[in-house]
């Protein structure tokens, strides 16, 4: 939750410097630049509220608790990306058809430098915390947070060549290549989130990871088949069919699935592992075997 908080701090307190920037140079792709931040803020408050629900326990509507609550922030901040490009094209369209010199461009770059400098370490804050909480909100503020710093930069150093050469075309060119990186970044979020919000298996490496340990820790098993996995925030989900040989006792097979749900909640931290167990007459022989 405090690093929700102080994302918001930080995306105001951007958009102050970034917008100081473009009202004192006029130029264009600074203002593309300044644009973005106000989708961070927006981000950045959607992103609170999405962490701030996610957090609440499960209750009799909600048995799988509220953590996807994340995923509709991250969608939101996709949509949001998308929009602030649009805007920015438009306004380098007009820019390109009437250019202007920029304004006392070099107190207006050093501005945008100590922003994108404030942006730079917080997305880098944002994304190793968002990887330890597994936090599908931080990590998207943190990468376009990140996409931001990119296009600062490049607005930057064009902004810097406008004024040094008097190429006046550079800078409506600069904020529609900003625009351009910012939509696909946009897109790529969404894809991301709408891969959440539908239950996309994990990763391959994780995938592989997991099946090696149901393997390894299955000792008196057969074999485990009909695995499924999925995100949901923070929380990763593993169901899978276990089969026993049919003499087995309850008590031994239960043993086995004990293994089996420790090793995996210590590889995956925050899990929820659902285990059906059959006899060997249910064996499919694919699957992951006992090694």
């Amino acid at each position: 939750m405090r690093l929700a908080v102080g994302s918001v701090i930080v995306a105001l307190m951007v958009l102050a410097l970034k917008a100081a920037a473009w009202w004192l140079t006029g130029s264009v792709a600074l203002m593309a630049d300044a644009l973005e931040s106000v989708v961070n803020v927006a981000a950045a408050l959607a992103a609170l509220m999405a962490i701030s629900l996610s957090a609440a326990p499960p209750d009799a509507n909600h048995p799988y608790g509220h953590a996807k609550a994340e995923y509709f922030s991250a969608v939101l901040e996709g949509a949001l990306i998308i929009v602030a490009a649009l805007l920015i094209l438009n306004e380098a369209w007009g820019a390109w058809r009437d250019p202007r010199v920029p304004d006392v461009p070099w107190i207006g770059l050093g501005i945008s430098v100590v922003a994108t400098a404030i942006n730079a370490g917080w997305a880098v804050v944002l994304r190793r915390n968002g990887k330890r909480l597994r936090s599908p909100a931080l990590l998207a503020d943190a990468k376009h947070l990140m996409s931001d710093v990119i296009t600062s930069i490049g607005v930057v150093v064009g902004v810097g060549a406008v004024a040094l050469t008097g190429i006046l075309w550079l800078d409506p060119l600069l904020a529609a290549l900003t625009a351009l990186n910012i939509l696909f970044s946009g897109f790529h979020l969404l894809r991301q989130s709408v891969g959440g919000l539908m239950d996309e298996a994990v990763e391959p490496e994780l995938l592989a990871r997991i099946r090696s340990l149901m393997s390894q820790e299955a000792e008196g098993a057969l074999e485990m088949h009909d695995l499924r996995t999925r995100h949901s925030g923070r929380t990763t989900f593993v169901e899978f069919h276990l089969v026993v040989p049919g003499e087995l006792t309850v008590r031994e097979a239960h043993e086995i699935c004990d293994r089996i749900e420790a090793a995996l909640k210590a590889e995956l931290g925050t899990a929820v592992i659902t285990i059906h167990v059959e006899p060997e007459v249910k064996a499919k022989h694919h699957g992951v075997l006992v090694l």
